[in-house]
């Protein structure tokens, strides 16, 4: 069955790339994928599935029936929104959006998805159990893995399989990882109330952005000192405010950033570790605070029996020159680890690195894509589907 996967993804790679080139052009925010949904409805109906929109507020699903009635379902998620960046790449199809920009690639995972999906109902027969496609809006919000969630798209699905594009990877080359391939992230918002007073006399008031400039330098820190060094964590203050003149002492601060960990026993014991820190300096101080940590998404850790799928339909479609075993997780985050709260899951990396250039990286105002990787994303995820069902 390889052999038609690929000759059919090869004969719809023309059609595939205007697919791409489209969804590139017209780009839409976080919620707002009204447009995209309808085209991606519109092609996902010509092709005989049974399709539902507005699931998860702005998300499409199209079901597509297997051979026989296998229990279960299989899900193949892809995402759809785009970031708030304006398009510096020198491209034909740039963005028609202006401050809006395709910089992490959905595009070219709506393709994937849509790609698999015409693959694999013009076979000339159809997978043995029955697949399940999920384009997701919001990905770059961490919310819209959430909104189909609470829409009941997991319902019956026993296994989904994911992808992300990566421009430090060589286009036509698959990248398989084992264990956790991303971090969990969280929010992190800190307020420090001080007592303000006069610039000349800080004895005599409580100075909170002196107090906070503390509780960063501690954080970062402990860090190295109380947690294990084997287990990454990132702490970021990325934002800092307070003070009201530059000669009088600042009576509030307030801290945000962003909290990252690979493994679940660091990430459940975070809140309780910052408090601790938090409210040992502003108690020796006499300020008081407020901790405001908000759970984002959890890590992807990737089912060892779906990764090993797709290792092997990778090594069969390419071969062991164009898989790339990743040593190392990424720090950045991916609520396709909400849906593996529900059922087993593998997200891989799909290579879009040009061999002959530099490549910016995701999030950046020219960050471009080998288009090559299309066909290879598509004919790798539609023969991970076939022989999914091998298995089950």
């Amino acid at each position: 069955m390889l052999a038609e996967i690929k000759a059919l993804a090869q004969t719809l790679t023309p059609r595939l790339i205007e697919i791409r080139r489209h969804l590139h052009a017209h780009p839409e925010l976080s919620g707002q994928e009204y447009q995209t949904a309808a085209y991606v409805a519109g092609v996902l109906s010509s092709c005989g599935l049974r399709v539902r929109e507005s699931v998860g507020k702005t998300g499409v699903l199209a079901d597509l029936d297997g051979q026989n009635d296998k229990s279960g379902l299989l899900a193949i998620r892809t995402d759809m929104d785009a970031l708030p960046i304006t398009e510096k790449a020198p491209l034909d199809f740039a963005s028609r959006h202006p401050g809006v920009m395709h910089a992490c690639g959905h595009d070219i995972h709506t393709t994937l998805g849509l790609g698999t999906a015409m693959v694999l109902s013009q076979l000339p027969q159809p997978p043995a159990g029955k697949i399940r496609f999920l384009f997701q809006p919001a990905e770059e919000i961490a919310q819209g893995a959430s909104w189909m969630i609470q829409d009941g798209v997991m319902g019956d699905v026993g296994a989904v399989l994911g992808v992300h594009v990566f421009p430090s990877i060589p286009a036509e080359t698959v990248g398989i990882r084992y264990g956790a391939l991303t971090a969990a992230a969280d929010d992190l918002e800190i307020f420090i109330q001080g007592e303000s007073g006069h610039g000349a006399r800080p004895h005599e008031a409580v100075d909170a952005i002196w107090i906070a400039a503390q509780v960063i330098t501690a954080l970062q820190q402990a860090i190295s000192r109380t947690q294990n060094p084997l287990r990454p964590l990132v702490l970021t203050i990325g934002q800092i405010s307070g003070g009201r003149a530059p000669n009088v002492i600042a009576d509030q601060a307030r801290l945000a950033g962003t909290v990252r960990s690979l493994h679940p026993e660091t990430h459940a014991r975070l809140p309780q570790w910052i408090e601790g820190i938090v409210a040992h300096i502003c108690g020796a101080y006499g300020a008081q605070y407020e901790i405001n940590y908000r759970r984002g998404v959890p890590s992807v850790q990737n089912d060892p029996r779906l990764t090993k799928l797709l290792e092997e339909v990778s090594r069969e479609a390419w071969g062991n020159e164009r898989v790339e075993i990743i040593p190392e997780p990424s720090l950045g985050a991916e609520d396709f680890a909400l849906y593996l709260q529900h059922a087993p899951g593998a997200m891989f990396r799909l290579g879009v690195g040009f061999q002959d250039r530099t490549n910016p990286p995701l999030h950046h105002p020219q960050f471009e894509a080998d288009e090559r990787a299309i066909y290879t994303g598509v004919v790798t995820l539609a023969a991970a589907a076939w022989r999914y069902w091998d298995s089950v």
